[in-house]
């Protein structure tokens, strides 16, 4: 297994004393020679935690860009303005997104591109509602949300959210997760052919200290996209120790 990649979404939380504590008690304690590990905190602590993080191995991601350079867009952050902070990877159409902010498939293969044109390292999410994994319409949901989502050329990572898992403690089961990886692997095969053999596929959804071996364990698992348990910092470090630094 190569090396694995946990990625940590802070979402709506974090302030500057919190933030500050919460890294302290990772500094340290993740190793470079371990798997890779990104934090993704709220915009308002990139700039404290990136001064924070400089002498370590874990790398600094954010929550969202604009497909824009710079221009009238009130609120916006760009990708240009993150690399200037020193983030690496951000993330991109996450189901909050989608659902709280109306984003579209096609809005987010615009941020993707912008991202990766600005040297960030977009990671992408997709997932299936509840209602549609019951009613087996969950393939093609992600098939189409991948075809519309991910640019040509894409060589960012790929995170699967299934929307009923995410926040409910409720983390789908090994199967359910190996059934779709298998999916995914071969859904990218045959829109990017051979380089979509390479692409890094994350589970997220409910990942904890408890379950985060045995899916990190299943096949096309590349790391994981941990919300919750990445604000505790003893959950956070268990679920990097199960991941792979091969």
């Amino acid at each position: 297994m190569s090396r694995q990649i946990i990625v940590g979404n802070w979402k709506m939380n974090g302030t500057t004393r919190d933030s500050q504590a919460l890294v302290q008690a990772l500094l340290g304690k993740v190793i470079a020679d371990g798997p890779e590990v990104v934090i993704c905190p709220p915009f308002t602590q990139l700039a404290l935690l990136a001064s924070a993080l400089e002498p370590s191995p874990i790398g600094l991601g954010a929550q969202d860009c604009h497909k824009d350079v710079s221009g009238a867009h009130t609120g916006d952050i760009s990708p240009a303005m993150l690399t200037d902070l020193g983030v690496s990877h951000v993330i991109l159409g996450h189901s909050e997104r989608r659902q709280e902010h109306g984003e579209l498939d096609e809005t987010v293969r615009e941020k993707a591109v912008a991202a990766a044109k600005a040297g960030l390292t977009p990671i992408v999410c997709v997932g299936e509602t509840e209602d549609q994994r019951e009613s087996g319409d969950h393939f093609d949901t992600l098939g189409w949300q991948i075809k519309g989502s991910l640019p040509d050329g894409f060589s960012g990572i790929l995170a699967y959210e299934p929307i009923w898992a995410i926040g409910t403690g409720r983390a789908a089961t090994t199967e359910e997760i190996a059934e779709t990886m298998t999916f995914l692997r071969e859904e990218l095969v045959r829109q990017f052919g051979e380089a979509g053999k390479t692409i890094k596929i994350l589970y997220g959804g409910s990942v904890n200290d408890k379950n985060a071996a045995s899916i990190l364990s299943i096949a096309d698992v590349a790391g994981a996209l941990v919300g919750g348990a990445s604000l505790k910092a003893e959950a956070f470090l268990s679920i990097i120790s199960a991941a792979s630094a091969a």
